[in-house]
């Protein structure tokens, strides 16, 4: 925490669990000013849909909106971060039960899976997610961004069905974040992905402000 910012994103770095089939991060620098060159300078490799990262509607639907074209509107405002820390999957029955304030728009939603999975090596499947009926609960609820902490806003195997709903539905998906230092409650996220000209997702730093109630 800094100057009431609460950092949410997770750090790129060597050995952070991937979606399996991706690639590993990596970064080579080729300037260093220890060897005497001008200046430090590097490269990296990395997956859009690598640690913190936004999903376009272009990721899963074939005329969808890519990531340049996103209306940054959706990721900046009051959200919300829910306390799901004692699911094993968030569908409609676990979202009904979190009495979400009235007027609420955005949702992080804080599991499991900021305690012990972005430390653990490797990926994994057994991660917590939304299920379909999670998905339609929070379209018919008006939400307008939702988010998780892990890879992915649905669940290892299920199949693109939560993806198709949430961007189709126009609902913006960030994930990656971690929020096992965040205390439930309401806050203001700031979330920025990378401008990327016809890019089906791209990678974003998310930040939340103190809570604003």
């Amino acid at each position: 925490m800094n100057a009431g910012i609460i950092d949410i994103s997770v750090t790129l770095e060597k050995g952070m669990p991937v979606w399996p089939g991706s690639i590993e991060y990596t970064r080579r620098q080729d300037r260093s000013l220890s060897n005497g060159d001008l200046c430090n300078r590097s490269q990296m490799h990395i997956d859009m849909h690598m640690g913190t990262h936004v999903d376009a509607p272009l990721h899963f639907l074939r005329d969808g909106t890519s990531v340049d074209q996103l209306d940054l509107a959706l990721f900046c405002g009051p959200a919300y971060v829910a306390d799901l820390t004692h699911v094993g999957a968030i569908g409609e029955c676990e979202l009904a039960g979190l009495g979400l304030p009235e007027g609420t728009v955005r949702v992080l939603f804080k599991t499991a899976n900021s305690y012990r999975l972005w430390s653990k090596e490797g990926f994994d499947a057994g991660f917590v997610g939304l299920t379909g009926d999670g998905a339609e609960w929070l379209i018919k609820h008006g939400i307008r961004m939702v988010g998780n902490d892990y890879l992915s806003v649905q669940r290892y195997g299920d199949g693109p069905g939560v993806h198709h709903l949430l961007l189709g539905a126009g609902i913006g998906v960030l994930e990656g974040i971690t929020l096992g230092h965040v205390e439930p409650g309401e806050y203001e996220l700031v979330c920025l992905p990378l401008k990327i000209k016809d890019a089906e997702g791209a990678p974003a730093r998310a930040v939340l402000r103190w809570p604003i109630r």
